[in-house]
């Protein structure tokens, strides 16, 4: 039986702060791929890198968890975040 934490879902993370030009992509891939992630970061033209990932609830959580820590490169100042069903639409994690 499996518990709600390993239902799939759709995490949608907005991240503000310095997040371009620091290596934040990669960071943030090199994470979700180590989660079993699926998905993409990609800069946005107002600053933010926007995070799409899909997997369990748990693996996407802790992304989450890693986004907010201290241990980005950069500096995160807000995450703000979006979750819904899967779409089963992705596959590998890029940055794009």
């Amino acid at each position: 039986m499996s518990s709600d934490e390993d239902n799939p879902v759709r995490l949608i993370a907005w991240v503000s702060g310095r997040v371009q030009g620091v290596g934040f992509r990669w960071w943030t891939r090199s994470r979700a791929l180590e989660l079993g992630l699926v998905g993409s970061a990609r800069n946005l033209p107002d600053g933010r890198v926007a995070v799409v990932a899909e997997g369990p609830r748990r693996a996407c959580a802790a992304l989450l968890d890693a986004l907010r820590g201290g241990a980005t490169p950069g500096r995160v100042d807000d995450v703000a975040e979006q979750w819904s069903a899967p779409r089963g639409d992705l596959t590998g994690f890029v940055e794009a």
